[in-house]
């Protein structure tokens, strides 16, 4: 009897072994579906950034009209982990392509049905992606010399441009966002840099560039054709000097300067820069780059005629910790993550445009931004 026992246990664990090896060695290509869902309905991803190193990134979805939340719906339809810092979302049709900078990888689902699609590899640090046309995008990158060009209806790499930065010591420069005006591209260079690039589509080349405050981190375009842009200034003690922080509203036509708003205190470094849906009003977190405390800490609002910038929160921040922050462009509802100490689940905050509570919902760790479907 105590045999049977023994090779019982053996068994047990043999099985346990094999499972835990399949797990291990499982692949973005051979994977089972777990949940079975298929919402079109509206509503709106978070991207759970995670820790750096740690692999925990997710992605949770919000339905606007039921106001339920599923959390790690990446991992509970595909039976994969999303990866390491996921940074942004990007939706193309159907297809909702996530960009997981530390894994240096795009990860492209079906948004309806989270089932996994496709990927983009061969990246270093993936930033965002944005769609020229069907047969091209671009895709940014924290540490590379070149912005990738691939081609969506493969997802292969077709070609990349050049932004090399030989002025600086960086060597390159570190570009984020996208925005595209006509067919001009503007693309903020971040880290340790002060310039808005300028891109020709029709010939996939930098014409131009912008100087602006240090630090470019967000920019939106409004009613009237001009790109407003907020640059958080660096921070103490940075190899690049910080700066105090600003806003810069330029002419998108002419890449001319207009106007420079510049925040009065050192120590702040805003962040998230958002428009409504009218494009007639910006919204910004106003915090500390470190840690979010600042006096009069919250998001801002500021109509685009304004000749100051806003001194009062529209929502206050008071002991949380505000992270991201999206307007929904259809209704100009507005969401505010709250990464609460950047290591357990955070929250979202949902307010109607006039600044009302709607509803409060738990997401992942580290919720860093938005992506309305």
């Amino acid at each position: 009897m105590k045999l049977e026992i023994r090779n019982l246990e053996k068994t047990i664990i043999y099985i346990i072994c094999i499972l835990a090896l399949m797990q291990s060695c499982m692949d973005d290509d051979s994977m089972h579906v777990r949940l079975q869902i298929n919402d079109k309905s509206k509503g709106v991803f978070i991207i759970n950034e995670g820790n750096f190193m740690y692999g925990n990134a997710s992605l949770s979805y919000y339905n606007i009209e039921t106001k339920k939340v599923l959390n790690d719906v990446f991992y509970e339809t595909n039976d994969l982990p999303l990866g390491d810092v996921a940074q942004s979302m990007t939706i193309n049709d159907s297809l909702g392509y996530i960009v997981v900078n530390n894994s240096g990888k795009i990860y492209v689902i079906n948004i309806n049905t989270y089932k996994y699609v496709g990927k983009i590899t061969d990246l270093i640090s993936p930033r965002y992606i944005h769609f020229v046309n069907d047969n091209k995008a671009y895709i940014t990158d924290l540490y590379s010399k070149k912005i990738t060009i691939i081609d969506p209806q493969s997802c292969f790499i077709i070609g990349n441009i050049n932004v090399d930065n030989s002025e600086s010591k960086f060597l390159q420069h570190p570009t984020e966002q996208m925005l595209q005006y006509k067919n001009f591209l503007f693309v903020s260079c971040w880290s340790y840099d002060n310039k808005i690039l300028v891109i020709d589509t029709d010939i996939d080349e930098v014409i131009d560039s912008i100087e602006v405050a240090k630090q470019p981190n967000s920019m939106v375009i409004d009613k009237n054709n001009k790109l407003w842009i907020l640059s958080d200034g660096g921070f103490a003690d940075s190899p690049y000097g910080q700066d105090t922080a600003a806003i810069t509203k330029i002419n998108a036509d002419n890449f001319e300067v207009e106007k420079i708003y510049k925040f009065p205190t050192l120590n702040s470094s805003p962040t998230k820069l958002q428009i409504n849906g009218a494009k007639d009003t910006l919204s910004f977190i106003y915090g500390n780059w470190g840690n979010g405390n600042i006096d009069d800490g919250g998001i801002y609002q500021m109509p685009i005629n304004d000749d100051t910038l806003p001194k009062t929160p529209f929502i206050e921040q008071k002991t949380r910790l505000f992270y991201g922050l999206a307007i929904d462009p259809n209704n100009s509802d507005i969401y505010i993550s709250d990464a609460i100490d950047n290591n357990q689940n955070g929250c979202v905050f949902r307010y109607n445009a006039k600044g009302f509570p709607i509803d409060t919902f738990k997401v992942g760790i580290v919720p860093g931004a938005f992506c309305f479907k």
